[in-house]
């Protein structure tokens, strides 16, 4: 018997053939292949590109860090914040985009910054200045007021020093300023930005009805109108207090009543001894009086209680009821139109059934604002053409019902066509299968639509309705445009048919006591938890309707 061929060398020819079939494939044998790198290959013009971006980028955020970091106002530590930030973004940046490794950062780093900026600061920011005072009387730093507050108190006293005054130049009509001044003694004083200094008779220039010294030139009166307004802000230190002037030939000392006291944190009243201390913001005397301006400062909760005040409580409870009722009634009146109209021009057999349906949609093609003013004008008591054209005289913007009327009428002809083409689109989505059988089992129309039609429709317009009851929510454009919240409400800045978001608007920006950032921004986040809660509740709200499939 012959001996069979060898293990070995049938292996060897096997791996041969293998081997050989793999070259022959184009295919590099297992564990010959070198290592992929996962970063794509970089261009020379990209990679300069991107170092052009870099630098500019660095240049920009490094040129404006001194200006965050020097500033001191009342945003002094909001500007450090950002500048803080803006740094650890700067260094985010750098180390992502000049790194080969994190690739999927460099596409989730500029949509991250963009939400912080856009998103996140804003709200965030907000919710901080519900908590401060921030508004018309005190929007400076508390330096800055503490400042102002003693400045705005140096005044002349009944019993303050007089002097007469020739104002002065040093070397010619442009050099410096000085003041000349004659106390009631005849004896005379040169005045100076330094300081006050006595002066010998000796050294007086007469030069007919002015008096001068070597050295200076004495101002005519064209000369002292050419500087006045310099002259006006120039004053002269001295024991007794600052010295000004009083017109153009005559000087008083002036008295500074309030004076602060760092040692115990008090203003005090120099003259009849009251005493101001600290209380939010502002100094307060015991018997409440407030001495202006203020300063922004944390006054915790206050803005939240201050909407049970009994000034406030009574309007704002009117305004949050008109608000849920103007979103909800807008959405349910907008979909009924809208649904109605979608059934009636699903009918096949219609004829011009296009031109119909291309007609609804021009309320919703022109711009929402041009028609709002259009039904402000046909609204009109005295002018407009609906009183006209009826011969009535009903106040349709200023009654004590008909805004409410007149605004959620206005807001249906802006509204349906919208809802017109979402219940379009969903109505043809809706298999036409299911409505034959309903009929073959002797289903009425209404009760097919009911039971097939309707359900169907809200599991695909659900999620739009409750949009469209936030986007109402906060529907400012056709309040202000249309009424601007009137008719209003007696000491109140909130009106009739304000909502919540026109309400904040005039709190911030237009109210008649002046701006309260601080209580708008409570209000606004109040709008947001309301807002907030909605959406939460919608998807709960969606996913119940897709148990109908």
């Amino acid at each position: 018997m012959a001996p069979g061929p060898s293990t070995e060398n049938h292996s060897d020819g096997d791996e041969s053939v293998i081997g050989s079939g793999a070259v022959a494939a184009g295919r590099e044998p297992k564990g010959s292949r070198p290592a992929r790198s996962t970063q794509p290959p970089t261009s020379v013009g990209g990679l300069i590109t991107k170092l052009v971006l870099l630098s500019l980028i660095n240049g920009l955020v490094l040129w404006n860090l001194p200006v965050m970091l020097g500033r001191r106002g009342p945003n002094e530590k909001a500007d450090i914040a950002f500048a803080v930030c803006s740094v650890a973004a700067l260094i985010a940046i750098d180390v992502i985009y000049l790194s080969r490794r994190l690739v999927a950062s460099k596409y989730l780093l500029p949509g991250t910054l963009f939400l912080l900026v856009f998103a996140v600061y804003p709200v965030g920011y907000t919710v901080y200045n519900s908590f401060t005072n921030y508004g018309t009387g005190n929007i400076l730093s508390r330096s800055q007021a503490i400042d102002r507050i003693e400045s705005n108190s140096i005044s002349a006293s009944d019993n303050a020093v007089r002097f007469e005054l020739q104002i002065l130049a040093k070397g010619d009509i442009a050099g410096e300023l000085a003041f000349l001044l004659t106390d009631v003694d005849g004896q005379y004083y040169l005045g100076t930005a330094t300081g006050l200094g006595q002066l010998d008779p000796s050294q007086i220039v007469s030069l007919g009805s002015k008096n001068t010294l070597d050295g200076y030139v004495a101002l005519r009166a064209g000369d002292a109108n050419q500087r006045q307004d310099e002259i006006r802000a120039f004053t002269v230190p001295s024991d007794a207090g600052p010295i000004a002037n009083d017109g153009f030939t005559s000087a008083f000392v002036k008295e500074q009543l309030l004076r602060y006291d760092e040692a115990t944190n008090t203003m005090a009243n120099t003259k009849d001894g009251t005493v101001y201390h600290e209380v939010q913001g502002s100094f307060v005397a015991d018997n409440g009086q407030r001495l202006d301006p203020g300063w922004r400062a944390i006054i915790g909760w206050e803005n939240y209680k201050r909407i049970n005040s009994p000034d406030v409580r009574g309007p704002f409870i009117r305004v949050f009821i008109w608000t849920f009722v103007f979103a909800i009634g807008s959405v349910l009146f907008t979909f009924a139109l809208g649904l109605f109209l979608a059934l009636v021009f699903a009918n096949e057999r219609m004829k011009g059934r296009r031109f119909y349906r291309l007609a609804m949609v021009v309320p919703y093609a022109l711009p929402s604002f041009m028609t709002a003013l259009v039904w402000k004008g046909m609204m009109n008591q005295q002018f407009g053409v609906i009183n006209r054209f009826f011969g009535i005289n009903v106040p349709w913007l200023d009654g004590q019902w008909a805004p409410y009327g007149s605004i959620l009428l206005v807001n249906l002809w802006l509204g349906f066509p919208y809802m017109f083409l979402v219940c379009t689109g969903a109505l043809q989505g809706i298999p036409s299968d299911l409505k034959e059988a309903a009929f073959v089992d002797g289903a009425t129309g209404l009760h097919a639509f009911k039971r097939i039609t309707l359900p169907l429709l809200l599991i695909a317009v659900a999620p739009l309705l409750i949009a469209s009851f936030a986007f109402n929510f906060n529907n400012f454009n056709i309040i202000y445009l249309l009424t601007e919240g009137k008719p209003p409400i007696p000491r109140s800045d909130a009106g009739r048919t304000d909502i919540l978001i026109s309400y904040t608007y005039k709190l911030a920006f237009a109210g008649g006591r002046g701006s309260d950032y601080g209580f708008a921004s409570a209000i606004s986040v109040i709008i947001f938890m309301i807002v907030a809660s909605i959406s939460a509740f919608s998807f709960r709200f969606t996913r119940a309707f897709e148990e109908v499939k």
